[in-house]
């Protein structure tokens, strides 16, 4: 399905997520409690970038808050990528949802655009509480 584009540029489908190793600007990047407007996790960060007409946004929101929930020491944080314009270019955000996993330092492990299955998202937490 192809992807569509809401009035501000920001992308959404209904395609599942893809989920990539590491950050794809070369290197484990690194976000404070400051940049992101709220605590890290203790353990894991789970960070998803919304927008205001994001249909898929409002079931990632759903799956993250739940596996947050099951994880001591994960926090679940949603950013309205149209606030803050400057963090997405930054972290080259194309299109929401898009989750980025956080280590406990704030070092960015994993990154999905798109709508995560549950199973992938516990996945990726796991990774970022292994390294």
């Amino acid at each position: 399905m192809a992807a569509s584009t809401s009035g501000r540029g920001h992308h959404y489908s209904k395609e599942r997520a893809t989920v990539q190793e590491r950050d794809d600007r070369g290197g484990a990047a690194r976000l404070s409690a400051a940049e992101i407007g709220a605590a890290l996790g203790e353990r894991a960060t789970l960070l998803q970038f919304s927008s205001a007409f994001c249909q898929p946004c409002r079931a990632t929101r759903r799956t993250l808050a739940e596996v947050a929930g099951m994880v001591e020491g994960v926090a679940h944080v949603e950013i309205d990528a149209e606030d803050h314009l400057a963090l997405v270019r930054e972290l080259e955000v194309q299109r929401t949802p898009t989750v980025l996993v956080l280590d406990a330092a704030g070092a960015i492990v994993r990154r999905a655009a798109g709508q995560p299955r549950k199973a992938d998202v516990i996945a990726a937490l796991g990774a970022a509480l292994r390294d």
